[in-house]
């Protein structure tokens, strides 16, 4: 028979169901999720409710009372300070059993408990999408053989120098320039030689 089986006892005497269960609820409080085996999470899930429910008194007594099962001091002050305030708006139902597949040792049924805690909603930030060349651009950069931007903006200003002070520097001469370069040779050349004849004379 049997009448009056209120709960599961896990293979395990009274004292060690207790301890076990009150260090998963410690567990929980910390981490705001455990994964465990489907019994275990089934029994650890009232047992989570109700500390939390005596936990939202918010009284000197009540926090005695959560203490005797919860002994970790991180545990109680995140319970107190983080959890009970995110969980004004529920009167009950402050956690949830989700399956989560088989273990592969022993092929137990495994399952997550979490506290339905209510987080801060976040607005999604929409990615722009790059063109077709922006992405070939961005490779060629990331390539390893590819210089970074600056290089490549260094580079192009110190070859407009070059070329500015190649416009700036010496012009080149033009075929007239050099006609009347040569005509001015060939002049100052028939004057030497008219002028040596008369210079042997006198000397003789």
């Amino acid at each position: 028979m049997k009448h009056g089986k209120k709960t599961v006892k896990l293979g395990r005497t009274q004292s060690h169901r207790d301890i076990m269960l009150a260090n998963m609820a410690t567990s929980l409080f910390l981490h705001e999720k455990i994964t465990t085996t489907t019994p275990k999470a089934k029994a650890l899930r009232p047992l989570v409710d109700r500390l939390i429910t005596t936990a939202r008194r918010g009284t000197l007594h009540s926090q005695r009372q959560v203490a005797r099962t919860i002994r970790s001091k991180e545990a109680l002050k995140k319970l107190f300070q983080e959890i009970v305030p995110q969980l004004d708006e529920r009167n009950s139902g402050y956690s949830r059993v989700l399956k989560a597949g088989f273990r592969k040792g022993d092929g137990a049924e495994l399952s997550v408990v979490e506290l339905l805690v209510t987080r801060p909603t976040q607005t999604p930030t929409v990615e722009k999408k790059e063109g077709r060349f922006k992405k070939l651009a961005g490779r060629l950069r990331k390539s390893p053989g590819a210089k970074p931007p600056a290089e490549e903006k260094e580079e192009a200003k110190q070859k407009e120098a070059a070329t500015e002070e190649m416009t700036d520097g010496p012009e080149t001469t033009s075929a007239e320039d050099i006609t009347q370069e040569a005509e001015a040779t060939e002049e100052s050349t028939t004057d030497r030689s008219d002028s040596e004849p008369e210079e042997k004379k006198e000397k003789s």
